[in-house]
């Protein structure tokens, strides 16, 4: 696992980081204009779903045709991941064909073991432990609603609900900016202290910032410059539906009631997809300080700039004119000489 994957964005600097936000603003204000060059033009990106998704799915490949290049959508059970074959193998026989890969897995480990076999890039599309695309996401919508007169830096992320994927993206992510970041929720299902531990060494090494995680959400969103949520129970957790409702439910749904006692700046954040009802309700989606529409657009200009971060400068582009030339006359003069031992050459109307 090296910086040549984007499995978890603490392999990378805050610069680094950085660096790949300020190319999201140049594509993205390109997109803007239908000025999106061909960055990835004759490039491929295998993308593995062991569960599927929308947003990532739709995100990875519209990016991928847009930049000129092609996406191959390898749904769940459509490939031997793992089973028939093993995962490296599989990581391999991708490398030979595509550019690029995304995966989208249940369990870190299998990320993990195809970035280890894997001769191209691998991205996180979304694992059990994190969710680093949808973090450089969040990071990048905060900067384009950041409350007056304030920087990243200055901001409080106030995350309620669960320890989800996406709970410890944010953090790392976020500590690495230097950002302030609680964790409000069911004291049974805060984030646990090895997580915490990385946010706060994120933070020292940024010299600003603190992690907090407490039981106590009507006090933590009072400083909330971001209210943030997600489902309250991932894949595999169907069990536990019944108790993980009791134990949230009412106190750490995310309702009007809940936002008036956070700055009137605040904005809703929510990756979606959303349980309307359970974790949020439908007055603080759909309203003015939500703003989980314009993360879910700002997927595909994370994804466009990763896509471009670890792909382009790793694959050769324009041909030298005369090299192309040589073998396009090969291939034109192979078909002229074997045109007629064609299958269907002699056939007729």
């Amino acid at each position: 696992m090296t910086t040549d994957d984007f499995l978890d964005t603490n392999d990378f600097t805050p610069r680094e980081l950085g660096d790949i936000l300020s190319l999201v603003r140049v594509l993205k204000d390109a997109d803007r204009d239908g000025c999106v060059p061909a960055l990835l033009q004759r490039r491929s990106l295998g993308m593995i779903f062991e569960e599927p998704s929308t947003r990532t799915r739709v995100s990875f490949e519209v990016a991928m045709a847009k930049l000129g290049g092609h996406a191959l959508y390898l749904r769940p059970g459509e490939i031997h991941l793992g089973v028939r074959e093993s995962i490296a193998d599989t990581a391999r026989v991708l490398s030979t064909m595509c550019d690029v890969i995304e995966a989208r897995v249940v369990k870190h480990d299998t990320l993990v073991q195809l970035a280890a076999a894997s001769t191209v890039p691998v991205i996180n599309g979304l694992s059990d432990y994190n969710h680093p695309t949808q973090a450089l996401c969040d990071l990048f919508t905060m900067m384009e609603h950041l409350p007056p007169g304030k920087t990243l830096e200055d901001c409080t992320i106030v995350f309620v609900g669960d320890r989800t994927n996406v709970c410890s993206s944010l953090m790392h992510a976020a500590s690495s900016f230097g950002m302030s970041f609680v964790h409000a929720g069911p004291a049974n299902y805060l984030a646990p202290p090895e997580w915490v531990e990385i946010a706060r060494r994120n933070q020292a090494d940024a010299g600003h910032g603190t992690t907090t995680v407490t039981t106590d959400v009507e006090d933590a969103v009072a400083e909330a410059d971001f209210v943030y949520t997600d489902t309250w129970w991932w894949i595999g957790q169907e069990a536990e539906v019944p108790a993980r409702r009791a134990a949230f439910m009412p106190r750490y749904q995310v309702t009007t009631g809940l936002m008036d006692r956070a700055p009137a700046t605040a904005r809703f954040m929510h990756c979606l997809p959303a349980s309307r009802g359970v974790e949020v309700t439908d007055e603080v989606i759909d309203s003015e300080r939500s703003i989980v529409f314009a993360q879910a657009e700002n997927r595909l200009h994370v994804e466009k700039a990763l896509l471009v971060w670890f792909t382009y400068a790793r694959v050769p582009h324009d041909p030298p004119a005369e090299l192309a030339a040589h073998h396009a006359a090969a291939i034109q003069a192979y078909l002229a000489e074997h045109q007629g031992e064609f299958v269907g050459a002699h056939r007729t109307g």
